[in-house]
Formats: C-alpha cells, structure tokens, sequence
C-alpha cells in the first residue's frame, strides 16, 4: 500500500502573472495579435481600473464579428482570488469546460489560471534526498512521509517527455 502525498496548493502559487490583457477599446486584429505574439488563446478584457469586463477567446474572434474587443468578448465572466484552491479551479474548468480564469484581488486582476497551468502542476515532482519518496506538487511538503525530512533535503525532478 502507498501513501500518496497531497500538499494544498493555492491559485498564487500557479498563477501566471503579469497577465496580457486588452481594453474594452482594443481593435480585434490586434487582440488576435496579442494572441499569436503570446502564444496564449484567450485574454481578459479590462477597464482603467484594472477591472475585468470580459473575456475575448480565439473562438469569440473566430465566430462574432465587431471592431474592437468590446464587441466581440463574453461579458460573462468567472473569476477566482488567489487563495482558492486549485482543486477547486481544476473543477471549474473541467466542469464548466473553460480554458482560464482571471485570478482576482478585490476588483483588480492581477493573475490567471489555464488548463496548461495545471498540466505544468501535474509534472512537478520532488524526491527525498534521503529515502527516494517522491512528491507532486509545486514544492515540497513539509516533511518526507518516509522518514521526515525537511523540505530541504527534497530535490526537484524533471519529467522526461512522454511520462
């Protein structure tokens, strides 16, 4: 029997930052620019005070027709703070079938989260110095399971390609 060692994780830990980002005024060829130049599918759309007002996806350019992002992004938008859980951002994506959600602080956005950012999590991988017990996740835990370790004595392992 094995011991599987789940460390909690919150948002601020994965998130990416600092976020690309349009306004609503922002013209669609240079969304889809920002797009391309950022290798990314999705951007939030934000008012002068750091506000998110919505969202412009590769789909919302590829089947709405308009000027500028206003006309074009989904104003609907579903949002997370930073100390949520990813567990429970995996959920939302999953189960909503979304690709990202802006990370928030109070009225501002000052993160996102994607698919990829909790594939990336997925990958993570740490093993005591000591005994060779492995761990996922983001950092270490706070002790070897094994034999109680600090963080300290866990290194990080690179995934090969394929695993």
């Amino acid at each position: 029997m094995t011991l599987e060692v789940r460390v909690k994780v919150k948002v601020k830990e994965i998130m990416t930052t600092p976020v690309v980002s349009a306004t609503p005024d922002t013209p669609t060829a240079d969304v889809a620019e920002l797009l391309t130049t950022h290798r990314i599918s999705g951007v939030p759309v934000t008012d002068q005070d750091g506000a998110v007002v919505g969202l412009v996806s590769e789909y919302d350019l590829l089947v709405k027709q308009g000027a500028t992002a206003r006309e074009v992004m989904s104003p609907t938008v579903i949002s997370v703070t930073e100390d949520t859980d990813v567990e429970d951002v995996r959920a939302l994506l999953v189960d909503l079938r979304i690709r990202r959600v802006p990370v928030m602080a109070g009225q501002r956005l000052v993160g996102i989260v994607s698919r990829s950012d909790l594939v990336e999590l997925l990958a993570l991988e740490w093993t005591c110095e000591r005994c060779g017990e492995p761990a996922r996740g983001p950092r270490p835990p706070d002790r070897c399971p094994r034999c109680g370790q600090p963080p300290a004595q866990f290194t990080r392992q690179e995934q090969p390609p394929g695993e």
